[in-house]
């Protein structure tokens, strides 16, 4: 039997709702639709496919949000990475959607967790802000960006002591505060919504790798004790599949981001520090970001890495960040570190389109993840219905693929990352 990994050992995991250990797959079955990967794509696209009648399989290597859906920071950020390069390729049309589906993700996640009772400590609320004149001008212009698409009152912008009445800190010189961004325990709302994918139908077996998929008419995704046929294959693995090499490989580099979670704070200093609990994150190209989660803890990421190299003591790395923009917290334990890969294209623009006219795939969210993968899993429940769905647009776009990436891929990137730390450093 595969031996499944257990989650990370986050605040997240240690605070998750009780989920079932699911069956490996261990026979031949088939299926209308099967979906690779349990994180938010995987398990968005299989409750919106089986809330439309469709039979639904989805396989997941070790367990329903094991990956970057399960220990990220529980930013549910409004937009997608990479917007400009988008439009700067595919033009009006690409700004016509980005606009369009804005919002879309924390709709859906907001209408799901009303009617599937889930409990994520939920909360509206996000700021970006800036460290210096550059990063501000930037978000002057998203603002000037918001108002000309008539969307200005979603949108406060602060100036520095603006922005000390969201957050008890001097580090920042202003933001742009987002009234329809939010925050939420990512784990337990996708645990939630893989609980109503299977009251919809949707069968998910665990600890199941997938090893290849035959492509044709009908498609076979291969398992080690078992396999599915199908008449639509979606990948959803992100950073962790090895699938369609030919295809998808040089594109994503992982990255490794980390996380702190602090004991829980007094009712008194939670309310000191971020008096409007929004999630903040920077204006950095290595950002951090940091948050109140729904018991009152301060959870404090970033320090990317893009060398694959593990931070071994990750609370000596992120604590002093953390108290240098709130020294009031000098005093207080850190209670849990964990770190995970996420996936970056090299523009930030999302990887989703068709390896084949009935096999879809999708990564790369560079961080907006829990947004942007609800909104793919209603474009993929579209699309197998033949619908206009967006899909086409991302996969027209042209991405800059590094030759034998698995090689030189890790240390070119580590390399471009460093400029742009030293640009970030000297505010230009």
């Amino acid at each position: 039997m595969q031996a499944r990994q257990a989650h990370a050992p986050s605040y997240y995991a240690a605070s998750a709702q009780t989920a079932p250990d699911r069956p490996v797959l261990s026979e031949d079955i088939e299926t209308e639709i099967v979906i690779v990967g349990g994180g938010f794509t995987g398990v968005a696209s299989a409750l919106s496919l089986a809330e439309r009648g469709h039979s639904v399989v989805l396989l997941e290597a070790n367990r329903i949000g094991w990956g970057a859906s399960g220990r990220n920071g529980g930013q549910v950020l409004g937009g997608w990475s990479g917007e400009g390069e988008l439009v700067k390729q595919m033009g009006p049309k690409a700004e016509e959607f980005l606009w369009k589906t804005r919002y879309l993700g924390n709709e859906i996640v907001e209408a799901r967790m009303q009617k599937y009772d889930i409990k994520c400590d939920y909360v509206r609320g996000a700021a970006t802000v800036a460290l210096n004149a550059r990063q501000m001008k930037a978000l002057e212009e998203e603002f000037a960006d918001y108002a000309e698409h008539g969307m200005d009152g979603v949108v406060e912008l602060a100036d520095g002591p603006g922005l000390r009445k969201h957050m008890a800190t001097d580090a920042y010189v202003g933001g742009l505060i987002d009234h329809r961004g939010a925050h939420c325990h990512p784990l337990n709302l996708l645990l939630g919504e893989a609980a109503a994918a299977e009251k919809n139908g949707v069968k998910i077996f665990e600890g199941t790798p997938v090893t290849a998929v035959d492509h044709g008419p009908a498609p076979v995704v291969h398992t080690a004790n078992g396999k599915v046929s199908a008449k639509y294959v979606i990948l959803a693995g992100n950073a962790y599949h090895m699938l369609e090499k030919e295809k998808l490989s040089g594109y994503m580099l992982p990255a490794k981001t980390y996380v702190i979670a602090t004991e829980p704070l007094s009712d008194d200093l939670a309310e000191e520090l971020l008096p409007s609990n929004l999630a903040i994150c920077d204006s950095n190209w290595v950002l951090d970001y940091f948050r109140l989660t729904g018991d009152r803890r301060l959870l404090f990421g970033g320090r990317c890495t893009y060398s694959n190299r593990d931070i071994d003591d990750i609370e000596g790395e992120l604590a002093p960040r953390m108290r240098r923009i709130f020294p009031q917290l000098k005093n207080t334990r850190v209670e849990f570190s964990w770190g995970g890969v996420i996936g970056i294209p090299l523009n930030r623009v999302p990887l989703i389109g068709k390896v084949s006219d009935n096999v879809f795939y999708a990564q790369g969210y560079a961080g907006h993840g829990v947004n942007c993968g609800h909104i793919v899993g209603e474009m993929f429940a579209d699309a197998v219905r033949g619908k206009e769905t967006g899909i086409d647009l991302f996969d027209e776009t042209k991405h800059f693929r590094i030759p034998a990436a698995d090689i030189v891929g890790g240390p070119m990137l580590a390399l471009g990352m460093s400029w742009y730390r030293m640009r970030d450093a000297l505010g230009v």
